[in-house]
């Protein structure tokens, strides 16, 4: 199986810039302490508790002095300390959040501790950090950089610890891909889709529910639009939809593993002085269905699809519009099947997941994620199922990246990662291979030979969650939605208030075509009226006066074009049900 793998060398640039980001801000602040500078995705951050609240102006500031340090060739030397000596020294300086990182590595048992040091020309340690590695052989080998915000964030994420200071970076091999990257994060914001929900009406947050979102009138058309065509093609794909209660026993989810395993992420409650949890997933209820009834090995494949209200407990500080929740739908399906089925099963999710996203433009990548540190089953199991998946990839001749330890705590994992017209990925769908949940909730079925077997579950979602690939979804369009999709399709604009009654009666002769039709009756100027339509991202326009009603024909003035068309009712009307029934593309 060929594998993708990312450049070393870019994660070695980028932690090295946030060590030598630390060094400039004490520069400026020496009484600053320090917690945690991880390298990330597209560059570095470092969490400070500095004495004062920064402002922008710092930013650039702190950059300068991060650019002499680069031009000094300053080296980073590995070194190792005795964990006594290490706790000794950061108690004596005051950085009580490195003496806390290695007084729970001592609990752990940890004899001795990590360090690299930034050693000048003159052989001097010019900075110094608990710390792994690895890193650049020196400063001037970091690349191109760039500071860009400012953000709090608590320390080790938890609210109720100290908010500390948190700046974040870009980093890149050369000044080209940090100006590419710069240009694609601009065109990002301004395609913001908690600003694009907000102007469209389509989704808010309120302060009664943080992080839980509540669906205006035509973010729903939006949602309906999006389960009308997923139910279409789970039913010609085989599936049957089921539903799972919301709040389940507690004892199911000791059972299934996700009380030792998730329990963290999950809310809590009691009926009847008995334990209850909210889900976080919806495969033990999906067991509990299949569990419900007998099954021959006649009836497998049995595919379960469900469209699963969830709940997760994020903490405040990682909430982000409809990308970061605590209650999602997924839209789940659960696959029993035999073992000499489960290649193909497998194979026609991925078949089905690539018609999906397809229809949407997007491009994507799976990645195989393997056995996590926490997980059940045992290793034979394991070892089973991750060379499925790997054999899997390899007759279907596809590129794969391998993610060590990131798999479910039940089984291997594909992740699709889906990039949108402006370059950046997202992960949505998932194929998980389980072994160890069957055999937990002891699931049988009757095989050829009369005797009873034990299926194979597959646990598949295509959207992931509906919220967060609906956020994914405006900003990939920047809410300039195919027409299948869009809340509103059709805008008539009255010239006056004259030509109103013409207005509606045009109404109700598109009604036959099932569009989604609004009348702007509102006082406001032709000009705003149809600036209010582009603003709402409304695909088709249609400006209505003296001169349609003398001609009998329609002026048609497309979203983000300048030509308008002349055309008959009958013939506008034909035109966009096609476009619609067939769900076209942009």
């Amino acid at each position: 199986m060929a594998k993708i793998k990312e450049n070393p060398e870019v994660e070695k640039m980028r932690h090295s810039c946030s060590h030598v980001m630390a060094q400039a801000v004490l520069q400026m602040f020496p009484e600053a302490k320090l917690a945690i500078g991880p390298s990330i995705a597209d560059g570095f951050y470092y969490d400070f508790d500095l004495p004062r609240t920064l402002i922008p102006e710092d930013l650039e500031i702190i950059e300068e002095k991060m650019k002499k340090i680069v031009k000094e060739k300053q080296k980073f030397e590995y070194s190792e300390k005795p964990i006594d000596d290490a706790l000794d020294f950061y108690k004596k300086v005051e950085q009580n959040y490195k003496f806390e990182l290695i007084r729970d590595l001592k609990d752990k048992g940890e004899n001795k501790v990590s360090f690299y040091e930034n050693i000048g020309k003159d052989g001097e340690v010019k900075f110094a950090d608990l710390c792994k590695g690895p890193h650049v052989e020196d400063t001037s080998k970091i690349g191109a950089f760039k500071l860009v915000k400012i953000a709090g964030a608590y320390w080790r994420g938890d609210e109720k610890n100290k908010m500390l200071q948190r700046i974040y970076g870009y980093c890149f091999e050369d000044k080209d891909k940090l100006y590419q990257y710069i240009k694609m994060m601009e065109e990002a914001k301004k395609r913001d889709h908690r600003e694009i929900g907000k102007k469209m009406d389509l989704f808010s947050f309120q302060e009664e529910g943080p992080g839980f979102p509540f669906w205006h009138p035509k973010g729903m058309i939006l949602q309906n639009e999006l389960l009308k065509y997923w139910r279409e093609i789970h039913e010609e794909n085989g599936y049957q939809e089921i539903k799972t209660p919301i709040i389940l026993n507690v004892d199911l989810w000791h059972q299934s593993g996700h009380y030792d395993n998730y329990k963290e992420n999950m809310y809590f409650t009691e009926i009847d002085e008995t334990g209850y949890a909210v889900k976080p997933m919806n495969c033990p209820g999906g067991c509990l269905v299949y569990k419900n009834s007998m099954h021959s090995y006649r009836e497998l494949p049995i595919r379960n699809a469900e469209l699963g209200l969830v709940h997760r407990h994020e903490k405040s500080g990682v909430l982000h519009g409809l990308f970061r929740v605590r209650n999602f739908t997924q839209d789940d399906a659960h696959i029993f099947c035999t073992t000499d089925q489960m290649k193909d099963e497998i194979k026609n999710v991925i078949k089905l997941c690539d018609q999906v996203y397809k229809k949407f433009g997007y491009e994507y990548h799976i990645e195989l994620s393997t056995r996590p540190e926490k997980s059940i089953g045992s290793d034979e199991i394991w070892e089973k199922a991750e060379s499925t998946m790997k054999e899997i990839m390899e007759e279907l001749g596809r590129e794969c990246i391998i993610n060590e330890g990131d798999g479910a705590f039940y089984g291997p994992k594909f992740d699709f990662h889906l990039k949108d017209c402006i370059g950046r990925t997202w992960q949505c769908g998932t194929v998980q291979l389980d072994f160890s949940m069957p055999e937990r909730f002891g699931l049988e079925y009757t095989g050829e030979d009369g005797k009873p077997h034990r299926p194979v579950m597959i646990h598949r979602v295509i959207f992931g969650s509906l919220e967060r690939f609906i956020g994914i979804l405006i900003e990939h369009f920047a809410g300039d939605f195919p027409l299948w999709l869009a809340p509103t399709q059709v805008s008539i604009i009255p010239v006056s208030d004259k030509f109103v009654d013409f207005a509606r009666d045009l109404k109700d002769n598109l009604k036959k075509f099932n569009l989604r039709i609004e009348i702007d009756e509102s006082q406001e100027s032709v000009g705003k009226k149809i600036r209010n339509a582009e603003i709402m991202k409304v695909p088709y326009m249609l400006v209505v006066g003296e001169k349609e009603i003398e001609s009998g024909k329609l002026v048609v003035r497309k979203y983000s074009e300048k030509e308008q068309k002349e055309m008959k009712v009958e013939e506008f009307g034909e035109m966009v049900k096609d476009e619609i029934v067939e769900r076209k593309g942009r």
